[in-house]
């Protein structure tokens, strides 16, 4: 059979095509594992630098994206880190139906987002992503105990404001009385004015710090449990490469 020039010019840009894919998958890989290993060790900021790399080359890498997130958060880069995640969110569809395993990472995806939210104390938006989480991993106790801490805080939290809203009430209507009786004791009932507010504040600001008090042990815990995982895997490596040493 006889090949015309126009065939074999589209077969060579086949192969080229082909060719350029394979090593584009090759360097994300390479770039994706260096970044893993500099996690590992805790380079937080090398780390991000190498998962950057592999998604210069490859965009759309799951991997690639989730892992620099999680590198952003440890650097505590909350907005950058909340971009890369609410990247793999809107395609959380699409990625259940290529892999179902991926399932488990989107929970941690929601799971961190929710954590972003709870740091900038958005304790509704961070409820609705923990739920999310949970629908993707019901079995993880720590999203369970965050969403049982944020639902926690937005009932202080609403507390809070709705026991603002009587007290502007009471003073209104004491502000009224006063008016009525500023005749009589007047400087006495200035006094007592002062007092009731110098009694107002120091509750709200146990308030605040209770509430305050509450996310910090949070935050920690969430720092605890992440070392606990992190001392799991390698753990877990160990035993693997001895068992391959074996």
């Amino acid at each position: 059979m006889r090949l015309t020039m126009q065939k074999i010019g589209l077969w060579l840009l086949a192969g080229m095509l082909s060719s350029g894919t394979v090593y584009a998958q090759k360097a994300e890989r390479k770039n994706v594992r260096e970044g893993n290993k500099l996690y590992t060790n805790e380079q937080y900021t090398e780390a991000e630098i190498a998962y950057r790399k592999g998604l210069d080359v490859n965009p759309r890498s799951f991997e690639g994206t989730f892992n620099l997130g999680n590198a952003l958060y440890k650097q505590q880069k909350f907005p950058e880190a909340a971009e890369q995640y609410q990247l793999l969110a809107g395609q959380g569809e699409k990625l259940l139906m290529d892999d179902p395993a991926n399932a488990e990472k989107l929970a941690q995806v929601f799971h961190n987002l929710g954590n972003i939210s709870m740091s900038n104390q958005d304790y509704a938006q961070s409820i609705e992503t923990y739920k999310q989480a949970l629908r993707l991993n019901p079995t993880d106790d720590e999203t369970r105990y965050n969403l049982a801490l944020a639902q926690k805080l937005l009932e202080d939290q609403e507390g809070d404001g709705g026991g603002g809203g009587q007290d502007d009430n009471q003073e209104d209507q004491q502000d009224q009385d006063n008016q009525n009786d500023q005749q009589q004791q007047p400087q006495q009932q200035e006094q007592d004015d002062n007092q009731t507010q110098e009694e107002e504040q120091p509750n709200e600001q146990m308030s605040q710090d209770n509430a305050q008090q509450i996310l910090d042990a949070f935050l920690q815990d969430e720092k605890d449990t992440q070392e606990k995982v992190k001392q799991a895997q390698q753990q877990q490596q160990q035993r693997r490469r001895t068992d391959k040493e074996w």
